[in-house]
């Protein structure tokens, strides 16, 4: 009785350090969570708070983070200087049907490069990797001649049609569908179905997670897009609000309108904000399963 009273008592020690290791390791673990959550969403506070901010405070020096008081005039100027309902549904028209066509043709290229044998099909794949190596840069001039010679300035095809396709889309698909088994489509083919029925009635079903992963990438991608939309349009009601909210620090004005900018940025954030909201779930697991695959 006497040895096993020491032992007990050792036993419980070695116990509650455990336990005081494991809750310090907790503690530590939500801190740095909170911490690293903290970082990642106060620049979008700053968009909020800024966005209620009078203009004349938002030029002081040093900048206020709670400034002494707050206004609607910033949303106000905001839809008396751009036509602010017109550019929200340029941009969904631009983003969404780039994502759809893109993702789509993606798809489709996919399957073809790692599901069908045919003579050359390396030699495609390098070529069109190679072609993520150009600057999109470099394109911009002649795709834009191209597409003026074509009369498609100022409109919604003028946009849309370089992005129909996207490589880095295509090679992302191809490596997940190049895991599928291959007896999925040598029993659809004994049953007699097509190339194309195999494509959309298996192969698809089967990478619902990837396909996620690159539209959600590519709508976002389209949606936050300046460079391109800027160019091909000069017409505020023909531009997307990303375009547009680039042209209030224009006009010749020394003064940018910080609150205004700020408010369009808001205003241009919230519908990606809500999509993901309620796709998060399952655009997290289709990353994790796109990187096991």
């Amino acid at each position: 009785m006497s040895q096993s009273t020491p032992t007990a008592i050792e036993h419980d020690k070695l116990l509650r350090r455990a336990h005081a290791r494991h809750m310090v390791a907790r503690v530590l673990t939500y801190f740095l969570l909170i911490l690293m959550t903290v970082i990642i969403i106060f620049p979008l506070l700053i968009v909020l708070i800024t966005s209620f901010t009078p203009n004349k405070l938002t030029q002081t020096w040093p900048p206020k983070v709670i400034p002494s008081s707050f206004t609607l005039d910033n949303y106000t100027s905001l839809f008396q200087r751009m036509p602010i309902g017109k550019q929200l549904m340029n941009t969904v028209i631009f983003a969404g049907a780039v994502t759809v066509f893109s993702v789509f043709f993606d798809s489709l290229a996919a399957y073809g490069l790692s599901r069908i044998d045919f003579k050359g099909r390396g030699f495609l794949l390098g070529i069109l990797i190679a072609t993520m190596m150009i600057p999109a840069m470099a394109l911009l001039i002649p795709v834009y001649k191209l597409l003026a010679s074509m009369g498609l300035v100022n409109s919604y095809w003028g946009i849309i049609i370089p992005r129909l396709a996207d490589v880095g889309g295509i090679f992302l698909l191809r490596q997940f569908f190049i895991s599928l088994p291959k007896d999925l489509d040598n029993a659809a083919r004994i049953d007699g179905a097509g190339e194309f029925r195999i494509f959309w009635q298996i192969i698809l079903p089967n990478a619902k997670s990837a396909v996620l992963v690159v539209t959600m990438f590519n709508f976002m991608g389209n949606w936050n897009d300046l460079l391109w939309p800027l160019i091909m349009t000069s017409r505020p009601e023909t531009r997307t609000i990303t375009a547009g909210l680039a042209m209030l620090t224009g006009h010749g004005s020394s003064v940018t309108p910080y609150g205004v900018v700020m408010a369009g940025a808001l205003i241009s954030a919230l519908p990606l904000l809500i999509v993901f909201f309620f796709i998060q779930k399952s655009f997290v697991q289709g990353i994790a399963m796109t990187g096991i695959k």
